[in-house]
């Protein structure tokens, strides 16, 4: 996926965690349930059909058949469902110098509300199997059911639910393309630039002229059972009244056990490029875990087994709760 920095999590957590402390006790002294405005239930069997989808396409990596035939298909959802949908493309080059064709894809509702909130995934898969223990597997694609669906799939159907009951505020879903083209692990060439490009190429190009959000949530390796949502360091440095907006919600809606109040450490995921190249303050929801051996991200990270056998429909509705719980409430 993307290059973990782990000196800066160690040296900032126990100051972190001592103020994530904190802020859980505050709000575990509410006694009351907090009342939401009522948004769309979100439902978790389409949410995991958008998930399989991607994935019987095949892996989409930039220039298969696979790639280009899911992208066909978001555009058509997407049109069906949103006010207005830009297809961005774009060139850049991976870690490996060749010059690779990437596309964005950008549905907006409400176009006109200046009032924003942008929703992310990224919607390709991994040309590399470099986190398989068999090295025989290293070349082969993935099919990043995870990592990547599962976040395009949450935000689908968010965009179905957007179209059945439009949010007061304007919303842009930005699935962003090449973030998954970094080295592979064992060429040991750690550029976090070499990851997240169609983000870069969004950040330097948004596709309207001047754009901008109040905040930003990317979504990343958000379907697997029993997930660890810990507070990413990238989205505490840009974003943290975001950051507390979403945890806090999530701490209300009853997730505490899996929206956790800790430092999670820090990610160059998209996130990280929208709030230091767009300067919108995003934050990153994505699966941290302390207790696996795969870079601390979830158990098949970047291996074969990132499949839809793992996808657990309980939390991608969470997810989805949590999100639609903040747009309608804005």
């Amino acid at each position: 996926m993307k290059l973990k920095i782990l000196a800066i999590s160690l040296i900032i957590s126990f100051l972190f965690a001592s103020c994530g402390q904190n802020q859980h006790n505050t709000n575990s002294k509410k006694t009351q349930p907090k009342e939401f405005v009522k948004a769309p239930e979100f439902n978790d069997d389409s949410a995991y059909y958008f998930v399989e989808k991607q994935v019987l396409f095949g892996p989409r990596v930039p220039g298969t058949k696979a790639h280009a035939e899911c992208a066909t298909w978001f555009v058509d959802k997407l049109e069906n469902y949103s006010d207005t949908v830009i297809v961005q493309s774009f060139k850049a080059r991976t870690y490996d110098g060749v010059t690779r064709n990437g596309k964005n894809i950008i549905a907006s509702f409400n176009p006109k509300n200046r009032n924003r909130i942008l929703l992310m995934s990224h919607w390709d898969s991994r040309p590399f199997a470099d986190h398989c223990t068999d090295e025989s597997k290293h070349s082969i694609a993935i099919d990043g059911a995870n990592d990547g669906a599962s976040g395009v799939g949450v935000l689908m159907e968010m965009a179905r639910l957007f179209s059945l009951k439009k949010p007061d505020i304007g919303i842009d879903i930005v699935l962003f393309d090449l973030e998954d083209w970094g080295p592979p692990t064992q060429l040991e060439l750690y550029d976090s630039e070499a990851w997240g490009l169609g983000a870069q190429y969004w950040s330097n190009n948004p596709h309207i002229y001047d754009y901008t959000a109040r905040y930003g949530i990317l979504l990343d390796m958000v379907g697997v059972k029993n997930p660890i949502f810990p507070r990413e360091y990238f989205s505490q440095q840009y974003a943290s009244f975001a950051m507390d907006l979403v945890w806090n919600y999530a701490h209300d809606l009853g997730y505490d056990d899996y929206f956790v109040n800790r430092q999670g450490g820090a990610t160059t995921d998209d996130h990280y490029f929208v709030n230091t190249i767009a300067k919108i303050p995003s934050i990153d929801i994505i699966h941290l875990d302390r207790e696996t051996t795969n870079g601390s991200f979830f158990e098949h990270w970047h291996t074969t087994n990132d499949n839809l056998e793992n996808i657990d429909k309980t939390t991608l509705k969470m997810v989805g709760h949590v999100l639609m719980t903040v747009v309608y409430n804005e």
